[in-house]
């Protein structure tokens, strides 16, 4: 026989503290209840009212974003967002944030991630064709570190690999300001039909209220309160879900023919907060109640509570309101499948979750005091006291190098820049054969089956640029993402993002978080790339240390013609490199400074958004007009890095010559945005520059591609001489060597 706290005992001991709730928040609930909560409604309040649940100290900064356009059709509310490419199809795509959980166990943290972002495209109805990641880890000079590391891109493949969904793109960080708190992002993509689009509401009432999919443990417990506090290493492991890739394919392909039925009232993922946030949410969106029993529930441990089963997070697992009569269709779908569906309720008219357990009312509480009532907190600001001094660093105080290759070497095996095929080897990234650039690039690309069409898809975020400068990094953040996808040969379409921040508790990180989230805002406004979904991950600190503001941007673009699919990959010998765009004084937050000093310093790279955009319309033209072999956007390292990993990709050397007025050092190692480098075979030289003249934009031959070495002159004087196989060596050998030792 279970025994737990009354509602005197929760009031009078402050177990509700436990739950993650403050005493003001306590007061309120018993104030819109009338009464003190009993021990599961208590539970109820604190998932939902957390800060994973509830958005109560973002949600006013998101309403800044834009987040419609004439192409978007499901924007920021949803499982997922949704956007039009045309001929009555649409890509369906966003991106969530596993962090705490992969920091305590990062296989299944990682891979339960990938698992729950799967869910929410296709219970839009979509098809799941893609999924990319961004990755953060302290570097790898500890055990530790490479262990979290290792696990999670394991946890990664094995649930990607086994699901059959390609792992197609992403990115990876390493800075010791992730040591304790890594940052596991990940982002599906799918595609669907306009008709066949599901939405996650509970109306109708009588209509039946279902539990399909695997059954309920009592993992993941209390994982969306876990999610929202400090120092993930204090929590248990229990809280962690554990994933079932197998279970999950089943899942998927029963909910799509079921959603095909056209039967489907609303459907959505138990993911964070389990069952109480599904029903909650899908009753919320419709305006009415549920009544469930949880008794019904099928269960795969015994004498669960009614705490236990509301608030577990097992993973595989779908609410369904079906029309009414027409349960054993599902029923039918499910069974084929090996699954379970399973009538647990109805809808109701009364605006009221109601809880039972064998008939026996276990909660009762008001639809909207979950959901809207959820506390709102506008959060003191604070202008940093750090940003002056770091900002206050002269960058051009250090003594130029006396040897640039050597440095271009450090800068190539810097785990940051260096190849990730040690990642995304482990991935399986050509199942379904619709993979037509594999990782490595600047995006990754998918066709479109039965179309000319393909899709680009990028992850992208610096967060030393965000904590050197908040809203510059965050136009940075954007500007980047977008221009990934247009030297893919894409016109970016909307924003998916996940923001990774601090305690905002904090007066200091609340100003990144602001701050950053304006630049973000501004950014998407001049390249009509609204925000259409995500996630907001908070309170990524332990002890003293928290890690770099970090906003990640997960993007999607449509490229009109298979055609017009770029690789960063030098093509051919003898064709001219040129640069579009300007290099300017931006080593600030640089790769090259921080080989140099050991530090992050400086202001970040400046931009201008109009120019940025002038540049990316202009590198897209000349792409869709047929110039453009190769196309690579200049970002870590600057341009001497991302001449050599072309010449790498390509396995065809290169000779150049910068030119101007700049340091040497500057010229080669500025990570200045609005930079893009094309290369472009002769017979095109004439029309492309002659292009490229009447949009206005900078641009400048940097030299031509061929031979077996990377030789990089500087007004005439050689700066950096080096054989491509010797290079290619340290790129690609950097992560494998620290991961062996």
């Amino acid at each position: 026989m279970r025994k737990e706290p009354t509602p005197e005992q929760i009031q009078n001991d402050q177990i509700y503290r436990t739950f993650g709730l403050t005493d003001e928040e306590y007061a309120r609930i018993v104030e819109l209840l009338g009464r003190q909560p009993n021990y599961v409604e208590t539970g109820i309040f604190s998932v939902m009212w957390s800060e994973h649940c509830s958005y109560k100290s973002s949600k006013p900064l998101l309403k800044r974003f834009p987040t419609s356009g004439p192409q978007v059709l499901q924007g920021p509310g949803e499982n997922a967002g949704i956007v039009d490419i045309g001929d009555g199809q649409a890509v369906v795509f966003k991106i969530e944030s596993h962090n705490h959980p992969s920091a305590i166990e990062p296989y299944q943290g990682a891979a339960t991630g990938v698992g729950g972002i799967i869910r929410d495209v296709f219970t839009m109805g979509a098809r799941p064709i893609a999924v990319l990641n961004s990755l953060r880890f302290g570097n790898l000079d500890t055990d530790k570190n490479c262990y979290l590391f290792g696990q999670v891109v394991a946890g990664i493949a094995g649930y990607g690999n086994c699901i059959g969904i390609p792992t197609i793109g992403g990115e990876v960080v390493f800075d010791d300001r992730y040591s304790l708190n890594p940052l596991v992002n990940a982002m599906c993509v799918g595609i669907i039909d306009h008709d066949k689009i599901a939405k996650g509401t509970a109306s109708g009432v009588g209509n039946p209220v279902m539990v399909v999919g695997a059954k309920t443990g009592r993992d993941g417990i209390h994982g969306a309160t876990f999610a929202s506090t400090e120092d993930p290493h204090a929590k248990e492991r229990s809280a962690v879900q554990v994933g079932d890739p197998f279970m999950e394919k089943l899942l998927l392909e029963a909910c799509l023919e079921l959603i095909a039925t056209g039967h489907v009232i609303g459907i959505q993922d138990m993911g964070a907060a389990g069952l109480t946030s599904s029903s909650s949410e899908m009753a919320s969106r419709a305006g009415s109640g549920l009544e469930m029993d949880v008794a019904l529930v099928p269960r795969r441990e015994t004498g669960m509570s009614p705490y236990e089963i509301m608030l577990s997070e097992s993973q595989e697992r779908m609410l369904v309101v079906m029309e009414k009569g027409k349960e054993s269709i599902a029923e039918e779908i499910f069974t084929k499948w090996g699954l379970d569906a399973v009538t647990i309720g109805r809808v109701t008219d009364d605006g009221h979750l109601r809880i039972l357990e064998n008939g026996e009312v276990a909660a009762n509480i008001p639809v909207y005091t979950l959901v809207d009532e959820a506390p709102v907190y506008h959060r003191p600001t604070k202008y940093p006291d750090y940003l002056d001094d770091v900002q206050a660093f002269d960058t051009t105080a250090m003594d130029e190098p006396d040897d640039y290759t050597n440095v271009l070497e450090q800068l190539l095996q810097a785990p940051t820049i260096a190849s990730k095929e040690w990642v995304y080897r482990q991935y399986d990234y050509m199942v379904r054969t619709n993979t037509m650039v594999r990782p490595g690039s600047d995006a990754a690309v998918l066709r479109v089956r039965g179309t000319d069409k393909a899709l680009a898809m990028c992850t992208d975020g610096n967060g030393k640029y965000v904590y050197l400068d908040p809203e510059i990094g965050g136009k940075l953040a954007i500007a980047e993402a977008a221009r990934n996808i247009v030297c893919s040969g894409g016109k970016p379409l909307a924003v998916t993002d996940c923001l990774n921040y601090g305690n905002p508790e904090n007066p200091e990180i609340f100003y990144q978080f602001e701050k950053s989230i304006d630049g973000m805002s501004a950014a998407c406004r001049t390249f009509d790339t609204p925000v259409i979904g995500g996630n907001v991950s908070l309170y990524n600190q332990s002890g003293n240390v928290d890690i770099y503001p970090t906003p990640i941007i997960g993007m999607v673009g449509l490229i009109e013609h298979v055609d017009h699919v770029t690789t960063s990959a030098f093509q051919g010998t003898g064709n001219n490199v040129y640069l579009i765009g300007e290099t300017k004084q931006d080593l600030g937050g640089s790769e090259y400074l921080q080989i140099r000093t050991g530090q992050v310093n400086g202001r970040p790279p400046q931009i201008d958004l109009e120019w940025e955009k002038l540049v990316q319309d202009a590198c897209l033209q000349a792409i869709q007009s047929g110039f453009v072999q190769s196309a690579h956007d200049c970002s870590d390292g600057g341009l001497a890095v991302a001449i050599t990993e072309m010449a790498i990709q390509g396995k065809i050397g290169a000779e150049i010559d910068l030119q101007g007025a700049l340091r040497d050092d500057v010229l080669l190692f500025s990570e200045s945005p609005s930079r893009i480098l094309v290369e472009v075979a002769p017979k095109d030289q004439e029309a492309f520059e002659a292009m490229l003249n009447r949009t206005n934009v900078v641009f400048c031959k940097l030299g031509t591609t061929g031979g077996d070495a990377v030789q990089i002159s500087v007004n005439g004087s050689k700066r950096i001489a080096g054989q491509l196989e010797h290079l290619e060596q340290l790129w690609k050998g950097a992560i494998p060597c620290l991961m062996s030792k």
